[in-house]
């Protein structure tokens, strides 16, 4: 049975709390006039359709063959580009051994930024980043990158950083990737014309299975179908994202890469197109993420470590992470562990976190196979309130895409969630209130649930291959569950109690 470690959760809140988010005391204002002659009028390149907007969802979209298959309008407008004028203020600020870049009220269009060590970018209160729509290593230049798990050079990610320390994203601004169904978009299922991302994809993760250099990896702007990240912090330390809303991404939207000490609170996500991930910590260490608003198209916060055989070359796990005090409004998964997995996850504390979508499949997700294999253990959720899930409330499944096709077993062990339960006078309406599937040859072990109150699930569970499954206090729909720690076998049966 897994119990809450309060020393090790106290322990990484003092680290975080303890990091510097910047140092230094220049401030640069990108409206001074010494940036001005840096501000540049470029043509942005971005899609219309032919008959307009979509006014259906996603889901009708995707049966719509006549709207999908009209090829896109080429559209063409003058902008003042500011992305120089961003950049020469960060590289200035960095020069000076650190301190702030103010984004002021106003639209400022920009390109790929780079943050350097000890500076923090502020968005004003008002102030609007939009990223330009041109798909182009222009003004997204070739960066070393993980997408999907699988390291290469791509697209530089909106944000970008690599090898920094004390650096900060905060206000009470927007960074609006400018992402739509137009726009980035069309890449995911090839829709009205364009190539569909699927080509590129495996060709990458083909380079990951082979070993071939990362270097040679390249998905340049005359190839690549890899949408990047927003926010994609690489091999750095000391990072904290406060108070900003972030909006159209085109893919995952905060996702740090090999990282330490990584704070993000009090955040707005509204991105619900595809694969709008919220915030992906993969291969990081010592992460705290609270008050955060998530309404997203894909998983809220999914915990990651690479994928497949480039996740074990590098072999980094993400561990002791902290993910309090938030709200799950829409998403695929509120708090997901996997799929990109194969280096591991440990010691993960969820808890006061509110899920409420009638969208949102699962609460509480684990997602991995044979393929991507990695150890999963020591994860306590508690405390925290489900209004709307569809699917399951807690969710765990490794027959999940290859399933059992792969050599690395994966081990989900020491899981327990404690005090579950449906908000006041409402009705989860999931499918199942728990679904878990290990193998037989890898079982899930060691789950807990204790002191669950769930109400208006249609199903109670969905079982196979755990060993030591203890229920403690839990009710589902008013009946008592049994107090008692079982085996699960192949067919759901119980095997030992």
């Amino acid at each position: 049975m897994f119990e809450w470690d309060q020393d090790r959760y106290d322990g990484i809140l003092a680290r975080i709390h303890a990091m510097p988010a910047h140092v230094g005391e220049t401030v640069c204002r990108i409206d001074e006039k010494k940036y001005l002659p840096l501000a540049e009028e470029v043509e942005e390149i971005y899609y219309e359709h032919p008959e307009g907007p979509y006014k259906g969802s996603k889901a009708e979209l995707k049966q719509d063959e006549a709207y999908r298959s009209k090829k896109l309008v080429e559209k063409r407008r003058k902008v003042t580009f500011y992305g120089k004028v961003i950049q020469a203020a960060i590289d200035e600020v960095a020069a000076a051994g650190g301190g702030r870049v103010e984004i002021p009220e106003g639209n400022w269009c920009t390109g790929a930024l780079e943050l350097k060590s000890n500076v923090e970018l502020h968005l004003s209160e008002g102030a609007r980043l939009s990223f330009i729509r041109n798909k182009s290593n222009v003004f997204y230049p070739l960066r070393l990158s993980r997408w999907e798990g699988v390291e290469c050079m791509n697209f530089s990610p909106f944000l970008y950083a690599n090898g920094v320390e004390n650096i900060a994203v905060t206000g009470e601004g927007t960074l609006d990737g400018m992402a739509d169904e137009f726009n980035w978009m069309p890449w995911k299922f090839g829709y009205f014309g364009e190539t569909d991302q699927e080509i590129q994809r495996q060709r990458l993760f083909s380079a990951g299975e082979n070993d071939v250099p990362v270097e040679d990896r390249v998905f340049d702007d005359k190839t690549s179908t890899l949408r990047p990240p927003f926010i994609q912090f690489y091999n750095s330390r000391n990072i904290r994202i406060e108070g900003v809303h972030i909006e159209n991404s085109p893919f995952w939207e905060i996702n740090p890469v090999l990282c330490e000490n990584v704070w993000v609170k009090g955040i707005h996500i509204e991105t619900d197109l595809y694969n709008n991930d919220g915030i992906d910590p993969e291969s990081t260490k010592d992460v705290l993420i609270e008050d955060c608003f998530f309404l997203t198209g894909d998983d809220c916060i999914a915990i990651k470590s690479g994928r497949n055989g480039d996740g074990r070359r590098i072999g980094v796990p993400t561990e002791n992470v902290i993910i309090r005090n938030n709200k799950f409004a829409n998403g695929h998964g509120g708090v997901t562990i996997g799929s990109e997995i194969s280096g591991g996850v440990h010691d993960v504390y969820a808890m006061g976190n509110h899920f409420d979508s009638p969208n949102l499949d699962y609460p509480i997700r684990f997602k991995t196979n044979a393929m991507r294999g990695g150890i999963l253990e020591n994860v306590y959720v508690k405390d925290s309130v489900v209004n709307k899930a569809r699917l399951a409330v807690v969710h765990a499944d490794f027959f999940y895409e290859e399933g059992h096709h792969g050599d690395y077993l994966p081990r989900l062990a020491n899981i327990t969630i404690d005090g579950f339960r449906t908000a006041e006078g409402g009705s989860i309406d999931a499918k199942y209130a728990f679904y878990l599937k290990g193998f037989e040859d890898a079982p899930i072990e060691n789950v807990t649930f204790r002191d669950m109150k769930l109400e208006g699930v249609k199903g109670e569970a969905v079982l196979a291959n755990i060993k030591s499954l203890a229920y403690e206090n839990v009710t589902v729909n008013g009946r008592k569950q049994p107090d008692q720690k079982i085996d699960i076998g192949a067919e759901g049966q119980i095997l030992k109690a």
